[in-house]
């Protein structure tokens, strides 16, 4: 009977103790900084006072040290400082960029969800309005921000006007922010917890209205709230509009002909950002609602409505070989929307003519490309497309075709070359040496693969070589599309020359004062089909 009692004791003790430590457990996680990576995405409540006209909104929807902390978890033990440095003077940059100091104004009191629209640019390519929402984690915070706030800039002199509107009560003047001239700015505190800054009265009473009126503000509007139930998970959400893209984003030529939104969310994934956005296009409009997923997959007016399939482009992988730093895959590349062909040509190809874009133009698909030192590879069907379809086109570009009796790769070698005059100057007195033949591509037939290289070396290598681009298949893989009829995904030293070159980021790198690609290791994306529009998938991966 006694070892019976000690027996329940022990059991209820160690049921006890277990739960003691799973409940610390638990804890522990939910406020781990890992848990960014699983963060759900909510409608943001600034979201209320953005018109829905605006260029450009970004929230970020968690407490702006948390970045911080998890580059600091996630990162190699010997750079974690490092990490935690560069975001955290990315941040700060990004609040000195709207005239705050974050370490001595916004620090103590800012809470877990910050907002920011940009209204459309002027002829210069400024913003004729911003919006800033700010939102408290205690109810005192904001209301001694506001204080301090104008207590701070008016000892310059600035005169303040203090109304109402609404029931809100508006404090605007020109105010000198951090390191910058007076320029007009008018603030207003909501709920006691919310602080909304705007580029003066006018754009701050805009807010106030449309915050009344569910047909103008962004937080009603129809196609935003379903974006964010697609998306379903995200730290940062980033709207676009049309007038965005060119000047904020850095979209070379403007928006893509018809596209009406663009709705992204950004998480870290390990290593990994993870962007995921939908982009909505005008014809989605006259969609009926219930009809989105057949109306999308039957209308042939939509944008890369055929899908991958995934064992022809597993095919296609597995007979590549050799270093690759550039890797693609495309379904039906022949019949991409005019709006979209220099996307194919310049981003993907990096060709603005020759045989490259000619195959693509005439190839159903599915077409792999690839580039690495040897030059560019291409991967179709055998008889996707002949080679007799390109001949007329071949021959206008001056390409001469001929065959190699004996080819160094495959059988059935294909070749086309271009002949031009050589210079005087090259010729270096050989009189007979009046013509000189540049090799513009070949063609490898291999079984039911065909495969189209810009040297006869890189035909070899992919012949020869004993194995392929691991990392960059790995990368389209963790991508999670793989019907996507594009796919994309380029090595370190293309991703960080790529980052370099985009406007967007190069302002990013002077936020954080330092340069941001020196650490990337790869970029992914695909791009397939959605009701209405585009559905992205992008990763940009860290060492």
């Amino acid at each position: 009977m006694k070892a019976r009692r000690f027996v329940a004791v022990v059991l209820a003790a160690t049921l006890l103790l277990l739960g003691l430590a799973l409940g610390g457990w638990w804890l522990v996680w939910q406020r781990s900084p890992l848990q960014l990576q699983h963060q759900g995405l909510i409608l943001p409540r600034s979201a209320r006072f953005v018109p829905r006209q605006a260029a450009l909104s970004l929230f970020l929807l968690t407490d702006a040290e948390e970045p911080v902390r998890y580059a600091r978890a996630v990162a190699p033990t010997r750079q974690r400082r490092q990490a935690a440095d560069a975001v955290a003077r990315l941040r700060d940059g990004a609040f000195a960029a709207a005239g705050l100091d974050y370490r001595d104004e916004l620090a103590g009191w800012l809470g877990p969800e910050t907002g920011l629209a940009l209204f459309a640019a002027d002829g210069a390519g400024e913003p004729r309005g911003w919006l800033l929402a700010l939102q408290s984690r205690d109810g005192d915070g904001a209301r001694r921000f506001l204080q301090r706030f104008w207590q701070t800039r008016s000892l310059a002199g600035t005169g303040l006007q203090v109304s109402s509107y609404r029931g809100m009560g508006l404090i605007s003047g020109r105010a000198a922010l951090v390191g910058q001239e007076p320029v007009p700015v008018a603030t207003a505190l909501i709920d006691d917890d919310l602080v909304l800054l705007a580029s003066g009265r006018g754009v701050l009473e805009q807010a106030l209205d449309v915050s009344q009126i569910d047909e103008l503000n962004q937080a009603a509007d129809p196609p935003f709230r379903q974006a964010l139930a697609r998306l379903e998970q995200g730290a940062v959400l980033l709207t676009l509009r049309p007038s965005g893209l060119e000047p904020w984003l850095g979209f070379p030529g403007g928006a893509p002909g018809g596209l009406r939104s663009l709705v992204a969310s950004l998480r870290p994934q390990g290593r990994q950002l993870a962007v995921e956005a939908l982009i909505q296009s005008i014809q989605s409009d006259a969609i009926p609602p219930g009809e989105e997923a057949s109306t999308a997959a039957d209308d042939p007016s939509g944008p890369w409505t055929p899908r991958l399939d995934p064992s022809e482009a597993e095919a296609l992988l597995d007979g590549l070989r050799g270093e690759v730093v550039r890797l693609a895959l495309l379904q039906d590349p022949a019949h991409w929307p005019d709006a979209w062909r220099p996307l194919l040509e310049q981003a993907l190809l990096g060709q603005g003519g020759g045989l490259p874009t000619l195959v693509a133009s005439l190839d159903a698909g599915p077409l792999l490309w690839s580039e690495g030192p040897l030059g560019w590879l291409l991967g179709t069907r055998a008889d996707q497309p002949a080679p007799a379809a390109l001949q007329p086109a071949l021959e206008d570009l001056g390409l001469v075709a001929s065959t190699l009796a004996a080819p160094a790769a495959g059988q059935g070698l294909q070749v086309w070359t271009h002949l031009e005059a050589t210079s005087a100057s090259r010729r270096r007195g050989d009189a007979t040496s009046q013509l000189e033949v540049s090799l513009a591509g070949a063609r490898a037939a291999d079984g039911e693969r065909a495969w189209w290289g810009q040297t006869l070396a890189v035909l070899e290598e992919r012949r020869s070589a004993g194995s392929g681009p691991r990392p960059l298949r790995r990368a389209l893989d963790e991508l999670g599309l793989p019907e996507a009829p594009l796919q994309w995904a380029v090595a370190a030293d293309p991703a960080r020359a790529l980052l370099r070159s985009w406007s967007s980021w190069r302002l990013l790198s002077a936020l954080a004062g330092q340069p941001l690609a020196e650490d990337v290791e790869g970029l992914a994306l695909a791009l397939e089909p959605d009701a209405g529009g585009l559905h992205l998938q992008a990763r940009i991966h860290y060492g």
